[in-house]
């Protein structure tokens, strides 16, 4: 704080509201280094203070890389950052992503002491533009469950109210964030795992369409169900780091258009126009029921949208509670995907060693009747939703969950079907292919957040961009007046 006070005594920070350098969004803080207000190092030390002081309360990153962000930082003040969006930026990297050198756990302790042989082409995307990695963020074991509690760090919370769970599988890169522990982070999303933490962390999230970023060159991209993806504090900053993010590789099965106007970036702050924006608030699921609270989202989201000029339209679920056997199918295929040493399985989790159970169980001729049905319903419901604009939906059934709550069950089997009843809106664009982003418009009377999720067209990030930051301009930038208590 020292540092940035200093800055506006002299005048030297167009930033008159600023107090702290984690008070500035990403491309602020770009603007800042670009302008020699500020230093990749100061930022990179302030933020690492941060993280020693604050991390360990809610749990967001599982490995700090303090020398490596500062030898990082150190090099870039001797670069030129002309053509590097984020030149100076600190943005972590996720513990399902490959970081070279690295540490990398997949959140499970099966892994402690493997290191990255290389970096995921996405990492090294957000290296050449300037970026700085912090560290790892936490993720529950392999990605699969929509919570973040490990046998290896502490669990990720909501720094909203740290008795309760961040999400998953993104957790600790929403705690991060929302923490005021990094401006901005990349996550992954395989069935809502970008949304449901930005949704109980009071943050945006973008999961983008379906071969938007490459998986390169380890990852296999299979059935397209995951992509990588930005979390960040407001809409700018997340098609800043979409931009970065997006590309492709030889050998991937999946290729998203180019945006129309070149980049995402362009679409910030642009007018939408007045679209038809359908909605639905019925589960996928069967018996999961929708909290009077998220319903009360759903219903203050639904009239800001109006008073915009948007036509809402009711419409029935595009899916039907058919596609979730099919998708349970795939999900436990999915869970064998990392290895394991027979000597070392015990060290699983119970809902992971129950997952990969049923997973080693699923005849190859099964999974494949999954993707095909899957694929079939997906071609039927895009005929309904291709007909508007966006969709609107809850992003969560709950508000943010109690630490502990999904797993204070002795079964694994209710611990998933729990899962299945708080998350039963975000794994359809997962299925679908469509992008996605989480909406942070809503605080019940207790202070947690809780988001609504809009879908666009396959390939129309662009379009949900200048939505959401038309939106966000409506309500005065979606925190407002509100801080989490450990902001400050």
């Amino acid at each position: 704080m020292g540092t940035i006070s200093r800055y506006l005594r002299v005048g030297r920070l167009p930033f008159s509201s600023v107090t702290s350098i984690h008070d500035l969004t990403a491309l602020e803080l770009a603007a800042a280094v670009r302008n020699r207000e500020l230093s990749p190092v100061e930022i990179t030390e302030h933020y690492l203070d941060r993280i020693d002081r604050l991390g360990a309360s809610v749990g967001a990153y599982v490995t700090v890389t303090a020398e490596m962000a500062l030898d990082q930082a150190r090099q870039l003040e001797k670069q030129d950052p002309a053509k590097r969006p984020l030149f100076g930026v600190p943005i972590p990297i996720k513990d399902l992503n490959l970081v070279k050198d690295v540490p990398i756990y997949f959140g499970s302790a099966t892994y402690e002491g493997f290191v990255a042989p290389v970096s995921d082409s996405v990492v090294d995307r957000l290296r050449d533009a300037g970026t700085i990695m912090l560290g790892k963020t936490s993720t529950p074991e392999f990605g699969l469950p929509c919570y973040t509690e490990t046998a290896i760090s502490e669990p990720a919370r909501t720094p909203w109210d740290v008795t309760r769970s961040a999400g998953g599988s993104s957790g600790g890169a929403a705690a991060a964030v929302a923490a005021g522990l990094a401006p901005a982070a990349q996550g992954s999303d395989g069935a809502g795992s970008i949304r449901i933490p930005a949704s109980v962390c009071g943050l945006y999230g973008i999961k983008p369409s379906r071969g938007r970023i490459s998986f390169a060159p380890i990852v296999p991209d299979l059935a397209g169900l995951s992509t990588n993806g930005p979390i960040t504090r407001d809409v700018a900053d997340a098609a800043a780091l979409l931009d970065v993010m997006a590309h492709n590789n030889p050998g991937d099965l999946y290729y998203a258009p180019p945006p129309a106007l070149g980049s995402f970036t362009a679409y910030a702050g642009r007018d939408p126009g007045r679209l038809r924006i359908a909605r639905y608030i019925d589960p996928v699921v069967a018996d999961a029921e929708v909290h009077p609270e998220v319903r009360a989202a759903y219903e203050s989201a639904s009239a800001v949208l109006a008073g915009l000029g948007h036509e809402i339209v009711d419409i029935a679920s595009p899916f039907g509670p058919d596609m979730v056997p099919e998708f349970e199918r795939m999900w436990f295929s999915f869970a064998c995907m990392h290895p394991v040493a027979e000597e070392l399985e015990s060290q699983l989790r119970p809902l992971t060693a129950w997952l990969r159970e049923r997973g080693f169980l699923t005849p190859a001729p099964d999974f494949l009747k999954a993707q095909s049905a899957l694929q079939l319903a997906t071609r039927f419901a895009l005929l309904i939703t291709d007909e508007y604009d966006a969709v609107l939906t809850p992003t969560v059934t709950q508000p943010p969950a109690p630490v502990g709550w999904f797993e204070d069950v002795d079964d694994p089997k209710e611990t998933f079907e729990r899962m299945k009843a708080f998350a039963p809106f975000a794994a359809t664009s997962n299925v679908s292919g469509q992008p996605a982003v989480n909406l942070p418009l809503y605080w019940t009377p207790e202070g947690l957040p809780i988001g609504v999720m809009l879908s666009g067209r396959y390939g129309e990030e662009g379009l949900l961009i200048s939505l959401s930051s038309q939106v966000e301009a409506s309500v005065g930038g979606f925190w407002g007046d509100r801080r989490p208590q450990i902001w400050d």
